[in-house]
């Protein structure tokens, strides 16, 4: 057995990440040591090292994120080297300092590549002196004076020469956070502030590059490898063009929109960025493809870590990109060229995310009350839940990736879909439908993909719950009662028949009958399911679920059920409520009401703007305030027009359905539609119009 590069790694992450990375380690033969926050005090990662080490309270700032302490753990455990995943600090030029300050090796590029290519406005300039093709755009320091910055209205001026639409980038950062896109320049103005908080908040620098957003384009990435020898080669393209508001929903490699050609040219100019600042590792250079102009291509960032679609490119050239990188960081020279390099058949991985859909993709919290990964030819599940898992607000909302190979894409595409038909998650609400759907489109199928699809597409009404969903949900809650009749009766000896009983008349026995309300997955309703006899000793009698049919109960009894590749949660209503709403409705005439004047979360997060002072008058669709969790920034509006009272202040956590503004109806509205007084940054109607904005990694 040869001798391991390492003995001793510390992963600084979390999740799907650490644990890929762990199995390499351990594979390799090396001591992986896991870091975790009071969150994920028993999280897969965990369980799966050798060793794990207390960074502290769950916000990402007092663990993750903090440098100190990721170093005294890594000192702490006698570690060699320290491996830092993606996301958190994998990019952090001041945490690869102080590893290599503290004699231990960070598995990443070295510092000047990592001060270059981690601002985006540096990186732009540098691969253009090289040769890079690079997108038409402009920064706040340029034209700026020496040490200056232009204003925000300055920048707009400046804009106007690369014209519309444009995005704006944060410079700092990476993954497309805080991206904000205009079509002219009355957006451009309210993008930018917009822009400048989040990558404030979210990088420590609120310094800012528009670009010209090109039309229909394709987001194409180029995997490359560099070892410490001048060796640098490319593992051939990523297709990433499936994006929701900036962040990736869907991957594949090869790409079906590139041939050969461009192929090799996309991967030269990949090299010679990476070449341009003596990197070293594994990295990612992505590329802006326009699709009427399939042979011209932009450079649009590089990012010096390993990317979250990096197991499609593994599972198509057969090598494990982590090895690399923890070969090549101990000083090896890469065992294979350019040459040597092949790309067999084709991959496309899938972002399972703990969201809502059918509730403008908000993020979903609670109890994983079960997970069950998909298994079958070609496909591979990284995964950072378990049964058991808490997801919470304060990290990202992926909860795996499942991955399928196929000898061809056709093939690939049906196993996917049959992999997340498979993959159950109970508890909190998942894309899982979503990715589905997605797959199933015309244009995907035939690979004609821009990064514009699927902000696109029309809402899909949530469809009726399967008589399979129905009996699955209805005959758990049955034989849950059942247990807890038959629990009851063994403690209190024989009972009267009258208690013991259900469903019983005179002559006849009528069955059980369930109601459900839907909570998750399915249109909203009342249900009333009837049982046969016996159901209620029987979890699956009399349902059409298939035997991979999963349900589970959570402590607020809400039931969830798994079953044909559908995934649904239900409540049960006594039926006292039932009649209550019933006569509600037909009260209503049927409609829904008046729209409530009470602002409510649509998430656990925290308030990171108000538009509004108490008392302030506003009209239907106003912007009140904005409330951040996991990556994305939800902005609440008026559903009345009156007078508006918040009951927050920026900076809170706030639950969510927690009430956090009201509308008081019959204020008079202002003329012209309420711009609002943003406390944290100038605010703009044409922004306050977004509702939703994605904040992408």
């Amino acid at each position: 057995m040869t001798q391991p590069p390492f003995d001793r790694v510390l992963v600084a992450n979390r999740g799907e990440i650490a644990v890929r990375v762990i199995r390499t380690l351990r594979r390799l033969g090396i001591r992986a040591i896991a870091v975790y926050s009071d969150a994920d005090a028993d999280a897969p990662h965990i369980r799966l090292a050798d060793e794990a080490i207390r960074l502290g309270p769950a916000p990402a700032s007092e663990s993750y994120l903090d440098p100190e302490k990721l170093v005294a753990a890594a000192l702490a455990t006698g570690a060699q080297a320290v491996h830092p995943g993606y996301g958190f600090l994998s990019e952090h030029v001041g945490f690869a300092r102080a590893c290599a300050d503290a004699g231990m090796v960070f598995i990443g590029p070295g510092e000047t590549a990592l001060e270059v290519m981690g601002d985006k406005i540096r990186a732009k300039r540098h691969v253009a002196a090289s040769g890079v093709p690079v997108v038409p755009g402009v920064d706040d320091a340029d034209p700026a004076p020496p040490g200056g910055r232009l204003s925000d209205d300055a920048l707009v001026e400046a804009s106007r020469a690369v014209g519309f639409p444009a995005i704006v980038k944060p410079s700092a950062g990476g993954g497309g956070k805080g991206m904000q896109l205009a079509h002219d320049a009355a957006e451009l103005a309210a993008a930018i502030p917009a822009a400048r908080r989040i990558a404030r908040a979210a990088f420590g620098d609120d310094s800012l590059l528009v670009e010209r957003f090109i039309e229909r384009p394709r987001h194409i990435e180029v995997q490359i490898l560099a070892d410490a020898h001048g060796h640098v080669v490319h593992l051939g393209e990523r297709e990433c063009s499936l994006q929701r508001r900036h962040q990736k929903v869907v991957e594949e490699a090869p790409s079906p929109f590139v041939d050969a050609d461009t192929r090799e040219r996309l991967g030269q100019a990949a090299c010679a960025a990476a070449a341009s600042v003596g990197y070293v590792g594994a990295g990612t250079v992505e590329f802006l493809v326009s699709d009427a102009s399939p042979g011209e291509f932009f450079f649009i960032e590089m990012n010096t870590r390993l990317q979250v679609e990096h197991p499609v490119t593994e599972l198509v050239t057969g090598l494990d990109l982590v090895e690399q990188q923890v070969r090549v960081a101990a000083g090896e020279p890469l065992a294979f060229g350019q040459a040597d390099v092949a790309l067999r058949g084709h991959a496309v991985e899938a972002r399972v995310y703990a969201e809502s859909p059918e509730r403008g993709f908000l993020p979903s919290t609670g109890d994983v009350l079960a997970w069950r990964a998909p298994t079958g030819d070609g496909v591979r599940v990284d995964a950072g839940i378990a049964t058991g898992s808490t997801v919470t607000a304060h990290y990202d909302p992926m909860l795996a990736k499942v991955i399928a190979w196929g000898s061809d894409r056709a093939e690939a595409l049906d196993r996917l879909d049959a992999a997340l038909a498979d993959t159950v998650v109970l508890g909190v609400e998942t894309n899982l439908a979503f990715l589905r759907r997605l797959l199933a489109l015309p244009e995907v199928r035939e690979g004609a993909l821009t990064t514009e699809l699927i902000d696109a597409l029309p809402d899909e009404p949530l469809g009726p719950a399967s008589p399979a969903l129905r009996a699955a949900a209805a005959g758990a809650l049955a034989a849950a009662a059942g247990r807890a009749e038959g629990e009851a009766g063994s403690r209190e000896g024989a009972a009267h028949a009258w208690q013991r009983e259900t469903g019983w008349r005179p002559g006849a026995h009528r069955a059980p009958r369930v109601r459900l309300e839907p909570v998750a997955g399915v249109a909203p309703g009342p249900v009333l399911v009837e049982l046969p006899i016996g159901a209620r000793n029987e979890a699956s009698a009399g349902t059409e679920a298939s035997a991979r049919s999963e349900t589970s109960i959570a402590p607020d009894g809400t039931v969830w059920a798994h079953t044909n590749g559908r995934t649904a949660a239900f409540r049960p209503v006594d039926r006292r409520t039932a009649l209550d709403a019933r006569l509600a409705r037909e009260r209503g005439g049927g409609g829904t009401g008046s729209a409530d004047p009470v602002l409510r979360a649509p998430m656990p997060g925290t308030v990171t703007a108000v538009f509004v002072a108490d008392g302030d008058p506003v009209e239907t669709g106003d912007a009140i305030l904005a409330i951040e969790a996991m990556k994305m920034e939800h902005r609440m509006t008026a559903t009345v027009t009156g007078a508006a009272f918040v009951s927050v202040a920026v900076g809170d956590q706030v639950a969510r359905d927690q009430a956090v503004a009201r509308i008081e109806a019959g204020a008079a509205a202002p003329e012209d539609p309420h711009e609002g007084t943003d406390r944290t940054a100038a605010a703009d109607p044409a922004q306050a119009a977004r509702e939703t904005r994605s904040i992408p990694r």
